[in-house]
């Protein structure tokens, strides 16, 4: 199984991007009960979760983006994604696609970096 992450890239403040993460090699029945989130590591921080999915499918923020980052999922294509809308310069971190399964396997992509201008 692979996470295939896309979707980062350099903008302005202000500005919007939209990440995708694609479970690759996952099979329907592990995909769709798996806890599924987005986290970031900004240079010389610890790595800090963004958004999440949980197993019964609602969805938790950090406060630092509530109101301007949206999780969302497709079952159907085994993705997950997040939408940035209002990015601020403290953004800038890469960000790294995570699922859970049942059997508390983690699944990490290999990261997308973000960074924001201001």
């Amino acid at each position: 199984v692979q996470m295939v992450e896309s979707g980062g890239g350099l903008v302005q403040a202000g500005g919007s991007l939209r990440l995708s993460c694609r479970a690759s090699g996952m099979i329907t029945s592990v995909f769709n009960p798996a806890t599924k989130a987005w986290y970031r590591q900004a240079p010389g921080k610890q790595r800090e979760l963004v958004a999440r999915f949980s197993s019964a499918g609602t969805t938790d923020y950090a406060d630092f983006v509530k109101g301007r980052f949206t999780i969302s999922r497709d079952n159907s294509r085994k993705m997950i994604y997040l939408q940035m809308n209002s990015l601020k310069p403290e953004d800038t971190a890469v960000y790294y696609c995570n699922m859970v399964d049942t059997r508390g396997l983690n699944y990490w992509g290999q990261g997308t970096q973000v960074t924001v201008s201001s």
